[in-house]
C-alpha cells in the first residue's frame, strides 16, 4: 500500500458534479438534491482489503473490495447500474476502472498533505472533489 488513505474525511469542494451526474443519466430531482450535499468519506485499508463509505444526509454508499480483484459493483441508489469494477494502485493513487454501460467510467483517489482528492470520470466528463481529514 503506497499511501495511507485511512481516516474520516469531510468534503470541502465539489467541482462539476452536476455534469458528472448528467453523464450518468441521473434524474434531475436526484441531481438537484445530490448537488447540495456535503459528503463524508470513511476509508479503512487493511492490507489489500478496502472499505470506502460515502456518507451523506440523503444516501450512503459502501464499497467493500480487494485491491486487484475484479468484482460486480451494484450501484443501486447511485445510478442504478451494475458494472465490473477493479481497483488497483498506480504509484500513490488508488485507481478504479468500472466496466459497464458507460464509457470511461471510474475514479482516482490520492492524498496531498491532509487532503483527500477524488477525480470521478465518465463519458469524458470529470468531477473533482476534495476532502479534509478530521
Amino acid at each position: 500500500m503506497p499511501v495511507d488513505l485511512n481516516g474520516y474525511w469531510k468534503m470541502i469542494s465539489n467541482d462539476n458534479f452536476e455534469e458528472y451526474m448528467k453523464a450518468l443519466d441521473v434524474n434531475v430531482a436526484i441531481r438537484k438534491i445530490a448537488n447540495l450535499l456535503k459528503l463524508d468519506k470513511d476509508i479503512i485499508l487493511d492490507g489489500d482489503h478496502v472499505i470506502i463509505k460515502t456518507i451523506s444526509t440523503f444516501k450512503n454508499y459502501n464499497m467493500d473490495f480487494y485491491i486487484g480483484k475484479e468484482f460486480e459493483e451494484d450501484l443501486s441508489g447511485v445510478d442504478d447500474r451494475k458494472c465490473m469494477t477493479t481497483v488497483s494502485w498506480d504509484g500513490d493513487k488508488l485507481v478504479c476502472v468500472q466496466k459497464g454501460e458507460k464509457e470511461g467510467r471510474g475514479w482516482t483517489h490520492w492524498v496531498e498533505g491532509d487532503q483527500l482528492h477524488l477525480e470521478l470520470r465518465v463519458c469524458g466528463v470529470v468531477c473533482k472533489q476534495v476532502f479534509q481529514k478530521i
